[in-house]
């Protein structure tokens, strides 16, 4: 009998929160490299926050969690970066830095400007990658620090730690997780509950930033969503329960879910 087919199936989530900086944040590449990008648009670097040297390189944050995800034998076919506040390592991409921190040769690259659903287009390019044969571990890095080198134009939500994340896909017969990503929403809640029903009244629904009106931003914009799944999956998968996770970004309409069975 020939093997059914098979997803890629989320097996870990590690998640931490770092103080302190890196000390790429005082290379003087990074304020010629800030000050290229933000001149274009009129925009006022932080003088401050250069000379002080504040934030993280998403390299230094994340290296020692992805070799404490993955053992020496657990070669990865695919490494994605997300992120919403800019990295400070001038240069060379962290994406390809840190394959060098999980076994293997993978595929490296990185997604950024797409808000919190940066995380989900993420998992989504893993599963579609899968498909095609040439995928059997994936990792996915999200990450976050605490600084933003110039005036932005409008008000921004900032983490109050740096932070990273790690989830490690792999592929197991069956379905594996699915990513949905739309557009123009009327009332992304009720999309989303409907979305949970779907699933049976096991499910168990994980939302993010975006959902309601008046919320309060919350401590960790990007990574903070997936922090929680990372406390809650093994208890989750332990009671057989499917788990929906969802997030909204409100400034570009973006509704994401991810439905892990």
């Amino acid at each position: 009998m020939a093997p059914g087919p098979a997803g890629l199936r989320l097996t870990r989530v590690l998640a931490r929160r770092f103080d302190g900086r890196s000390e790429t944040s005082l290379d003087p590449d990074l304020r010629v490299f800030v000050s290229d990008l933000v001149r274009p648009y009129g925009l006022p670097l932080r003088e401050d926050l250069l000379e002080e040297g504040v934030g993280h390189s998403y390299e230094e944050l994340a290296a020692g969690l992805l070799r404490e995800a993955l053992a020496e034998d657990e070669a990865a076919d695919l490494l994605v970066l997300a992120f919403d506040t800019p990295d400070v390592r001038p240069g060379a991409p962290s994406s390809l830095a840190l394959s060098r921190s999980v076994p293997g040769n993978p595929l490296a690259f990185a997604i950024c400007d797409q808000g919190g659903a940066a995380a989900f287009t993420a998992l989504r390019l893993a599963a579609d990658h899968q498909r095609t044969g040439g995928c059997r571990r994936a990792v996915v890095v999200l990450a976050e620090q605490t600084a933003l080198h110039y005036e932005p134009p409008e008000p921004v939500a900032l983490p109050e730690r740096h932070a990273a994340v790690v989830l490690v896909c792999e592929q197991a017969p069956g379905a594996g997780l699915a990513v949905r990503q739309t557009r123009g929403v009327r009332s992304p809640e009720e999309a989303v509950r409907a979305e949970a029903g779907e699933l049976g009244p096991e499910a168990v629904l994980l939302l993010g930033p975006g959902f309601g009106a008046g919320e309060a931003s919350p401590a960790q914009p990007f990574t903070g969503l997936w922090a929680e799944l990372a406390e809650r999956l093994p208890r989750w998968r332990a009671d057989g329960r499917p788990v929906l996770v969802a997030g909204y970004d409100r400034r570009l309409g973006v509704l994401s879910t991810l439905t892990l069975p």
